[in-house]
């Protein structure tokens, strides 16, 4: 009796300690990861520049997960989780001090380099954390742990989500512009959103060109409220990084001997692992343009400023905290990749929803997609990693991570879609930030897809 408790339990005693630790990072990187994402409409304002060209904040940002990703796994399975875990906060806090300069200098460019060096660190975490989190105890229950841990990852997104629309985006300069824009034009109330929204973009440009010094201090101010989150979180890495230092934690999977290349890559060439990676970079990049552009559909389809449109992000993070507890609760009682499946058909008919309904109604779709993709992550982790001894885990959790780069590829292609004409079906005109959902609903297909597949092998073999 006791050893069946045993080998179900989902945190053995011995590693509480351990796994409450390491689950502070999963929050300290959500932060990260939606503290930045309306950087893409504000820079787009602030720096008077296209939605294609403000979508590199997600490129630079991503990007740097799929650069230190491998380099990441060779380095931790050559040394420990907690040695890569402290490697991986020192570089989160010198990317995100990066931007005290970046503001200084009123550069996009050097903004980007802050994002791709912050985010260095952040493939750090992610690649220790996660493996860490699954060997944690027994192999029955890992997708599970891994679930529990990745709960907590919504709240530090909470965070970030709560500072952008309390704090950054109703302070901005540029918001006041378009406030002020919408009093003298009286006739924007007769017009739709999306024409508004078009009409106050020429003005900011028009402005920026013809009183280059106001709009300088317009930057100025607005770019230095861009810079204290980060300033802040630095050192709160910082100490969680002391934190690290100071403690003993075990190690779970250390290896000296040489890595037999032909051997892992045999046990990687697998329909599980491969088509994880796969899903997963669908995952990404269906996860990062919903929570990215919802400011977009908000301000242009609905008429909603910059802070009311983030407002709804926030909403939808809360929606995605409280169906991860739920749904991990599911898992007990249904196969991981039959829920993900599931949750997948369920993301492509909310994201039809957000295409297809119209205003407010089309906004609630859009935020009810962060119901079904709340456990996609770790489950599609836990899937594909399933079996591996926890060495091999290592750097399978580099392909994983590498995945994440569908975040910086996939928003570049919608915010190039919301710069085009949208398109024309069945009679119906979609405006081209509604088409541009479009890209999502297909990652949705993709994963799930995956899910099922996953799902029909396993019931096959058992």
């Amino acid at each position: 009796m006791n050893n069946r408790n045993a080998s179900t339990t989902t945190v053995p005693s011995e590693f509480k300690f351990a796994f409450v630790l390491v689950t502070t990072l999963f929050a300290l990187w959500g932060f990260a990861n939606d503290v930045t994402n309306p950087l893409v409409r504000v820079f787009k304002e602030v720096f008077v520049i296209s939605n294609a060209q403000s979508s590199l904040v997600q490129w630079a940002f991503y990007g740097g997960y799929a650069t230190m990703a491998i380099p990441a796994a060779l380095i931790i399975r050559k040394l420990s989780y907690k040695s890569g875990i402290i490697i991986g906060l020192a570089l989160y806090a010198l990317g995100a001090l990066m931007m005290i300069p970046a503001s200084r200098m009123m550069s996009f460019n050097y903004f980007l380099l802050g994002f791709y060096v912050l985010t260095f660190g952040l493939a750090f975490l992610e690649t220790s954390a996660n493996p860490y989190i699954l060997s944690m105890g027994p192999p029955q229950t890992a997708t599970r742990r891994l679930n529990l841990a990745q709960a907590f990852n919504p709240i530090g997104s909470l965070t970030g989500m709560a500072v952008a629309s309390f704090f950054l985006l109703p302070n901005l300069q540029v918001t006041e512009f378009r406030a002020k824009e919408i009093a003298a034009h009286p006739e924007y109330a007769t017009m739709l959103p999306s024409a508004v929204d078009g009409a106050i973009g020429l003005s900011l440009d028009n402005f920026a060109k013809a009183q280059p010094e106001a709009h300088q201090a317009i930057q100025a101010h607005d770019l230095n409220l861009v810079m204290i989150p980060y300033a802040s979180v630095a050192l709160v890495v910082l100490a969680v990084l002391v934190c690290f230092f100071i403690s003993k934690l075990p190690d779970t999977g250390h290896e000296e001997e040489k890595i037999e290349l032909g051997q892992l890559i045999r046990r990687l060439i697998t329909f599980r692992y491969l088509g994880g990676v796969v899903a997963q970079a669908f995952y990404v990049g269906a996860q990062i343009m919903c929570w990215t552009f919802i400011i977009h559909y908000g301000m242009t389809l609905v008429g909603l400023t910059s802070a009311q449109a983030q407002n709804y992000n926030i909403v939808a993070m809360g929606v995605f905290l409280a169906s991860r507890f739920i749904c991990t609760l599911f898992l007990r009682y249904l196969r991981p990749g039959l829920l993900l499946g599931l949750l997948s058909v369920g993301g492509l008919l909310l994201t039809l929803g957000a295409i297809f309904v119209q205003g407010m109604l089309g906004l609630y779709c859009l935020v009810g997609v962060s119901a079904c993709m709340s456990l996609m992550f770790p489950t599609i982790y836990g899937i594909a990693l399933e079996g591996l001894t926890p060495n091999d885990a290592k750097l399978g959790s580099a392909g994983l991570i590498f995945a994440i780069v569908g975040g910086a590829i996939m928003p570049r292609l919608q915010g190039g879609m919301i710069d085009g004409n949208g398109m024309n079906i069945g009679g119906m005109a979609l405006e081209s930030v509604r088409s541009s959902f479009f890209l999502p609903a297909s990652c949705f297909v993709v994963i799930a897809l995956y899910g099922f597949l996953v799902n029909r092998s396993s019931h096959v073999q058992s």
